[in-house]
C-alpha cells in the first residue's frame, strides 16, 4: 500500500516581540549604566592580582597624582549639600547657578578660595587649570581643606542615607609617599581606618 506523502509546510516564526524585547533591555542598560570617570591627572594604578568590585553607591574616591588630590563625592544631592556645609566654614556663598555647576562636576581638586572662579570656566579650561599649580585640594597643616571636605561629605551623606561613607584611595604608582601619608593620616584623624586601594587586574 503506497505511503501518504503529508505535504510540508514552511514554519514562519514572528520575531516582533523578541525584538522589541532585545530593544528594551538595550535601553534599560544604556540610561542605568554609569559613564566612566575622566581622571583629572594622569594616573598609572598599582597592578593586583586580586579583582574586586567597588560598590556601584556610597563611595568617595580620593585621586591622588602629581602630588595633587582630587576628590568624588557620589550623588549630586550630596555633592550639592557638601559644598554649602563647606561654604559655611569659610563664609563663601554659592549661588543656585554655581551650586548646579558644582554638582555637575565629576571631581573636586581646586583651593575653596578659587572654586567661584574654576566654575566659570570651560570644561577644558577646568583640564587645564587641574594640571596648574593651583590645581588640588590643600592638604597641608596651615590649610587642610580636605580634612574639611571629607568631613562634611561624611555628615551629609550620614544624614541624607543614613550610611557610612566608604572612602576609596587612586593613586598613581609612582607618587611619593608623603603625598599618601597626609591623605591616610586626614582620614585616621576621622578614625577612618578602613579603606580600599583601586588598583588595575595584573594580567596572569
Amino acid at each position: 500500500m503506497p505511503r501518504i506523502k503529508v505535504p510540508r509546510k514552511s514554519t514562519a516564526i514572528d520575531m516582533t516581540a523578541m525584538c522589541d524585547v532585545a530593544f528594551l533591555l538595550l535601553t534599560f542598560f544604556i540610561l542605568t549604566a554609569k559613564p566612566k570617570v575622566e581622571d583629572p591627572v594622569t594616573v598609572d594604578m598599582p597592578k593586583s592580582s586580586i579583582e574586586q568590585t567597588l560598590p556601584e553607591t556610597g563611595v568617595a574616591i580620593l585621586t591622588v597624582g602629581n602630588k595633587k588630590v582630587f576628590l568624588t563625592i557620589d550623588g549630586e544631592e550630596a555633592r550639592k549639600q557638601t559644598l554649602l556645609q563647606v561654604g559655611k566654614i569659610y563664609n563663601i556663598g554659592f549661588t543656585p547657578s554655581e551650586v548646579k555647576k558644582f554638582t555637575a562636576l565629576d571631581n573636586l581638586g581646586v583651593p575653596i578660595q578659587q572654586l567661584k572662579q574654576f566654575l566659570t570656566l570651560d570644561p577644558e579650561q577646568r583640564k587645564s587649570f587641574a594640571a596648574s599649580a593651583n590645581g588640588g585640594i590643600p592638604t597641608d597643616s596651615v590649610s587642610n581643606e580636605l580634612y574639611n571636605w571629607i568631613h562634611e561629605a561624611r555628615v551629609v551623606t550620614k544624614n541624607l542615607n543614613n550610611k557610612e561613607l566608604l572612602f576609596s584611595i587612586k593613586g598613581d604608582s609612582n607618587e611619593e609617599y608623603p603625598t599618601m601619608q597626609r591623605i591616610i593620616a586626614i582620614l585616621q584623624k576621622q578614625k577612618v581606618n578602613k579603606f580600599s586601594l583601586i588598583t588595575s587586574l595584573r594580567p596572569k
